[in-house]
């Protein structure tokens, strides 16, 4: 229809995007620590309401820095013992409600589910999470060869949201050379072992096929 929305702009503008979690409650009057997923965390409140995975929705009336430690009050909650329940409670907002990332960003949601490839095409896995465990994100591999590859530039040197992949230049010693087998403990001495195996095709892999 001209001048409309694609189905997939649609359904990727209802997509749920995690923005915090509901922590430890903090004092006596309700307020909850939150670990924060958003750039500024004290800009939080533009995103109200948030709602979580069961349906109940949360209105953030403030956050503020207490120690390291990101401090929230929401509307209705002015209880310890009930901030303490809520306790590991995933808050989401609109994918819709979210400016559109700048260049080189991107949300994890887009991320998990993208095809991992080597520069020169092979298929090596599929980018089952993003994990930030403080250290910078990492994106987490499964397949026939599960690792956990910094998301840096070097390391990932092309991303490709719209084709569905992105480009792996792992560090040395992360990943196995996918084009050789690895040599058994016990053949050191025995090169003829050390053979050159097929490039990975992800049809054979989906088909069981060895």
């Amino acid at each position: 229809m001209a001048g409309g929305e694609t189905d997939d702009a649609t359904e990727r503008k209802s997509q749920r995007i995690t923005m915090a979690t509901i922590g430890a409650a903090h004092g006596v009057r309700g307020e909850v620590k939150l670990t924060v997923f958003a750039d500024d965390p004290l800009t939080l409140r533009r995103y109200n309401p948030f709602e979580a995975p069961d349906g109940r929705v949360f209105k953030l009336l403030g956050i503020k820095v207490v120690g390291k430690a990101f401090v929230a009050r929401f509307d209705g909650l002015d209880d310890r013992n009930e901030a303490e329940t809520l306790r590991g409670t995933v808050l989401s907002v609109p994918r819709g409600r979210l400016p559109r990332p700048a260049e080189d960003e991107f949300y994890y949601v887009d991320l998990v589910g993208l095809d991992a490839r080597l520069a020169d095409g092979r298929w090596i896995g599929t980018v089952h999470a993003v994990h930030d465990f403080g250290a910078g994100d990492l994106l987490e591999l499964t397949g026939p060869r599960p690792a956990m590859i910094p998301f840096t530039r070097e390391a990932v040197p092309h991303v490709a949201i719209e084709d569905g992949y992105v480009v792996i230049d792992p560090p040395d010693g992360l990943l196995e050379d996918p084009g050789k087998t690895r040599r058994r403990k016990g053949d050191e001495d025995n090169p003829d072992d050390l053979a050159e195996a097929p490039p990975i095709n992800k049809a054979d892999e989906a088909d069981g096929a060895v």
